[in-house]
């Protein structure tokens, strides 16, 4: 029997000007599990950065979609769709605004929420469910008419130290989210992530 296989997808936008932006935060936790099990996901196949390999129990592909965000979908159907992937064994990492910097949140379904990856995602796979870790990176300190930046700006610029210190922190979660998708599924990783 071959093991089952998940792909988890992180969203950003390629290129060094976007590296350790908020909206590529996606990317960083991709980075991170790649490392951890001693893989680089630095092969381009099918519009994304990918490697693969066996972990959790299951074959793992991991791959940071090359398309800039908007075009998010066209990468991920393509990696379904070629490496036979169920949809319910799909993880998309992406940011999230709304949610507290640092937060983890784990759901089953949805709509995109204002998030150009995740409408692209919708549109190419056509249906809404699918399960998406989303990864708050709160929103900027000011509105901008008090000086504040606008989300747009925001979100494309690169974290701060005491940021990316918050995000380190967050790995060993993510990874535990991971498992636990793989492992138990979205339900059992909802009742034990969300929250914490």
């Amino acid at each position: 029997m071959t093991d089952p296989r998940f792909l988890l997808a992180g969203l950003g936008n390629p290129g060094r000007d976007y590296c350790l932006t908020r909206h590529n935060i996606g990317f960083f936790f991709i980075d991170y599990l790649a490392g951890r099990h001693g893989w680089q996901a630095e092969t381009l196949k099918m519009q994304g950065l990918t490697c693969q390999g066996r972990a959790f129990g299951a074959q793992i592909f991991l791959v940071k979609p090359q398309t800039y965000m908007n075009r998010s979908g066209e990468c991920v159907r393509s990696y379904l769709d070629y490496f036979k992937i169920p949809r319910e064994h799909l993880l998309v990492l992406h940011d999230d605004i709304d949610l507290p910097a640092g937060r983890i949140k784990l759901v089953g379904r949805g709509g995109a929420g204002g998030h150009n990856g995740v409408r692209s995602i919708i549109q190419h796979l056509g249906t809404q469910d699918f399960v998406r870790m989303k990864i708050g990176i709160g929103r900027p300190p000011a509105p901008p008419e008090a000086g504040g930046q606008p989300v747009d700006r925001f979100v494309l610029s690169r974290m701060g130290e005491d940021e990316l210190a918050l995000f380190d922190q967050r790995k060993a979660l993510v990874e535990e989210a991971v498992a636990l998708f793989v492992r138990e599924g979205v339900d059992a990783c909802m009742n034990r992530v969300n929250g914490r």
